[in-house]
């Protein structure tokens, strides 16, 4: 599995690099790195982390089409925003209610060996992807928790090359959300 997951942080890494670049390419590169961690979190018995990837892998669909749709109809790229400061209960609540189902689901029916860790950074990698395929600057934010609760994860599960790329995606978040911030100021 070594050589698989090697090359899945190699996208990874891509896929962080377009998505810091607010690169509409960073959905291709998401499709190819879902497809990969399908399997190798399938063979880690991490099956939130697993279902999570398939998710990904239908949202960076989405986000593809939702990009160059409001490229087409506005004529310029999909701007980066802030989310809208009275609508975050929705998200929030989205986020509570998939952490409990998932957790109780985790612990009650699967092996998962880090069956709430695992429910945290589904339920919210959930409400981030959302927030990223819509261009807003707080999914940052929710990527910073993830990438650095899945870092430790992983190394915890043995799965180093992936615990790595996600504590470079930790970091990664921290420099993404200032260099959004700087973007969503200058249009």
């Amino acid at each position: 599995m070594t050589e698989i997951e090697i090359v899945g942080a190699v996208v990874g890494l891509a896929y962080l690099w377009l998505e810091y670049r607010a690169s509409i390419w960073l959905w291709l590169a998401g499709v190819v790195m879902s497809l990969l961690y399908v399997y190798i979190f399938f063979e880690g018995k991490v099956y939130a982390m697993m279902c999570i990837q398939v998710y990904y892998l239908f949202a960076s669909i989405y986000g593809w089409f939702r990009w160059r749709k409001d490229e087409s109809i506005a004529g310029e790229e999909v701007r980066i925003r802030s989310f809208p400061s009275d609508r975050w209960m929705l998200p929030a609540g989205v986020f509570v209610a998939l952490f409990g189902l998932t957790a109780w689901i985790l612990s009650a029916f699967t092996d998962s060996p880090v069956p709430v860790g695992d429910a945290f950074t589904t339920a919210l990698s959930v409400v981030a992807m959302y927030l990223l395929a819509h261009k807003y600057v707080e999914q940052w934010l929710l990527w910073i928790v993830v990438n650095a609760v899945s870092a430790a994860l992983y190394f915890y599960l043995g799965l180093y090359p992936t615990g790595a790329l996600y504590g470079v995606y930790a970091a990664v978040s921290i420099a993404g959300f200032f260099r959004w911030k700087k973007i969503m100021q200058e249009t």
